[in-house]
């Protein structure tokens, strides 16, 4: 018997980042194998060619690495923008009472990883790399809870996400505020200014794409120039999107209706094209199709495949080609911080954090989650390899040895803390099991 299965468009954003996971994982080996191996030169002139435009009074020429993080990545923030106000107007975030759990969570996986940092710290120059172990990757870490599968229940994995999502909030606030280099006020001004049209616009309901990315291309140059990061512009670009329809399902219908019957009436063409009735009916379609779908939702659904299967990966490439060799000058004691905030910080800050709150009553943990879960999910959240390994290479710029010991503790943390959220949930956690007619049935 052929059993359909219809997906939430919640369970096929956790199916989408589980295969992420699983292409950043390959992604990473080939960056590492390839770093190391004989052919290691070539990693490092790939990633160092410099592209771009230059003229008079105006150059735009970057290393191909910088346009990966500046770039790609730019568009990477701006659907992590599109999921936060979805989110935040009709998602899980969108009251008190739900924002809450996540919220909490978020708030020790951030400041435990932080307080942890610090207080390790005994080298000035590595001092900037506090923001390194804040954020979690949420394609990987949905990736190991999805390995597991009917052992873990689907609000554990909401919960993942919504507490992802804030963490992400926390993490570009730290990028804009810390992460930023000498700011250039009359550009940044300008760029402001840009914005605040695109939202008026937004909010007497005028939305075109065109407009949105023409606009969006100069913002990004003008944060690029202003010296404020320019993934920052992919955020608040995002945020200008609106999430409204412009005509409801019941009018929608409506109009398909007439358009279906518009087209039974007109007149066939002999020859392989569409009749000038045919065509007036398409672009009915079209214009009516347009004005149905709500932008915010259109965008993130054509943009969530392309994040996850190729800007992700491409940035786990260039990125994680770490050298490992002893004389190329790793910093020991900061590889060792960085594991520490990850595995422990984040292990055992969010469940801390979160008993603390639910014992004066600021937050309900859903029924079907017990503590041994939440710390399972907690590890797992250690996981903190885009956003990590791209905070530290905001922090140690003009560092190459620090930014390499920095990715070695990412990926030793990541996967530790993989491991040990693996364990505790596998072994905590048992398979569902329902008794139906006398039928005994193992999800």
């Amino acid at each position: 018997m052929i059993r359909k299965v219809f997906l939430t468009p919640f369970q096929k954003f956790i199916k989408i980042e589980g295969f992420s996971g699983i292409l950043l994982l390959l992604s990473t080996i080939i960056a590492l194998i390839w770093a190391n191996s004989s052919f290691g030169n070539t990693y490092a002139e790939l990633w160092d060619y410099k592209i771009g435009i230059s003229g008079e009074g105006f150059e735009l020429k970057k290393p191909l690495l910088l346009w990966i993080n500046d770039g790609l990545m730019a568009i990477f923030f701006f659907l992590i923008g599109l999921e936060i106000k979805r989110e935040v107007l009709i998602g899980e975030l969108n009251s008190v009472k739900k924002l809450a759990f996540p919220l909490f969570g978020a708030i020790g996986g951030a400041l435990i990883p932080v307080g942890l940092y610090i207080l390790l710290n005994q080298n000035p120059e590595t001092f900037k790399g506090w923001g390194i172990p804040m954020a979690t990757d949420i394609a990987f870490s949905l990736a190991v809870l999805n390995a597991l599968g009917k052992r873990v229940p689907l609000s554990l994995k909401i919960f993942l996400i919504a507490f992802a999502i804030v963490d992400d909030i926390e993490a570009v606030l730290v990028i804009a505020i810390f992460y930023s280099g000498t700011i250039k006020t009359t550009l940044l001004l300008i760029a402001l200014g840009l914005l605040a049209i695109l939202y008026f616009l937004s909010y007497k309901g005028y939305y075109s794409k065109f407009i949105l990315f023409f606009t969006g291309v100069v913002v990004w140059i003008l944060f690029l120039k202003s010296g404020v990061h320019p993934t920052v512009a992919g955020i608040l670009l995002a945020f200008s999107v609106p999430i409204r329809q412009r005509i409801n399902s019941y009018t929608f219908v409506t109009q398909l209706e007439n358009v279906y019957n518009n087209i039974k009436k007109a007149s066939i063409s002999r020859k392989p094209i569409l009749s000038n009735e045919q065509i007036e009916s398409m672009d009915d379609l079209e214009s009516w199709s347009n004005k149905f779908q709500s932008p915010l939702q259109h965008l993130e659904h054509n943009l969530h495949g392309w994040v996850a299967y190729f800007i992700i990966p491409v940035f786990a490439l260039a990125n994680a080609g770490v050298l490992i060799d002893s004389s190329a000058g790793i910093e020991v004691a900061l590889v060792v911080n960085i594991v520490i905030c990850l595995v422990l910080g984040k292990g055992l800050g969010i469940p801390i954090v979160i008993f603390i709150a639910e014992k004066l009553n600021l937050l309900q943990i859903p029924a079907n989650i017990n503590f041994k879960q939440i710390i399972g999910v907690s590890f797992i959240a250690g996981i903190g390899f885009t956003m990590a390994i791209f905070v530290a290479s905001l922090a140690f710029t003009s560092s190459p040895e620090y930014i390499s010991s920095a990715k070695i503790g990412i990926l030793l943390g990541s996967l530790i803390s993989a491991i040990i959220g693996y364990l505790i949930l596998r072994f905590s956690t048992k398979k569902n099991v329902f008794l139906k007619k006398g039928l005994r049935i193992v999800n």
